[in-house]
């Protein structure tokens, strides 16, 4: 069970960029503590910056670091079941061509759907299942009912080279996904109480919802651009129901050194 979390920020916000990505990190921390990373762009980066670690997410609290100009932001925290994390690719956010995404959840077909595209399992021994997802983005131009021939569970967001100032986003079935929208800003996490502690140290006022089952976003400028409709799969069913908290106490930790280091800026 990882967490997935991130944001899509007008740059009229004044939201601090780094505080913002440490909140929803310590958010979403107890759900995961095989690997933990980013990934931010922003008008300045011609692709995604990405920083991951095989650490739990205290390991890289206050070692994030997310420049003013960024708009865009992922994160995660990692609880694996394929793809070894200590192979780096493996673990998230992952690369597929121009795309970089973060996923929670299972897929079950990942091996027959990169198949045909030589650029997959780029790095020696990568088997991490998520990848499909981002391949299929990448080959459909974005195509949210790609995402139909996914088998599995899945949470998922990404950012494309090809669409810069965009972040995509979507829920399929079996894992959580949540939206905070604000006046120029929305979040989106794992869960809601990741989004009530972002908005609590963005100091912004989060309108908040649980996604739906087969539900595609494209979020861009702080405002959810674009919304469909897809068909997820409703086969898949797992062995035994995963714990939400896979990494006990992680959570506490953050939120009390977010805490003293939010107070230290002020």
């Amino acid at each position: 069970m990882c967490g997935i979390a991130g944001y899509s920020l007008s740059p009229r916000s004044g939201v601090d960029r780094t505080l913002a990505a440490q909140a929803l990190l310590a958010g979403i921390a107890d759900r995961g503590a095989d690997a933990v990373g980013y990934a931010y762009r922003g008008e300045k980066d011609a692709y995604p910056v990405v920083m991951k670690q095989r650490t739990p997410a205290s390991r890289l609290l206050e070692r994030i670091s997310v420049p003013a100009h960024a708009t865009e932001l992922l994160v995660h925290v990692r609880d694996y079941t394929k793809g070894h994390p200590s192979i780096p690719a493996n673990n998230h956010p992952v690369r597929h061509g121009p795309v970089v995404g973060i996923h929670n959840g299972i897929i079950t077909n990942d091996d027959e759907l990169l198949a045909p595209h030589s650029c997959a399992r780029s790095e020696p021994r990568m088997t991490v299942d998520s990848e499909a997802i981002f391949a299929l983005a990448a080959h459909s131009q974005n195509d949210p009912r790609a995402l139909e021939e996914l088998a599995g569970s899945m949470a998922t967001a990404w950012l494309d080279r090809r669409d810069p100032g965009t972040v995509f986003a979507a829920r399929g079935v079996g894992r959580p996904l949540w939206l905070g929208r604000g006046r120029e800003e929305v979040f989106f996490a794992s869960t809601r109480k990741a989004l009530e502690i972002a908005g609590e140290f963005a100091g912004v006022r989060l309108r908040l919802s649980e996604v739906r089952d087969g539900t595609f976003f494209a979020l861009r400028a702080g405002c959810v651009a674009r919304t469909a409709r897809f068909r997820p799969d409703r086969s898949y069913v797992e062995d035994r129901a995963l714990p939400a908290v896979r990494a006990p106490g992680q959570s506490a930790y953050c939120l009390e050194r977010l805490a003293k280091i939010a107070a230290a800026a002020a």
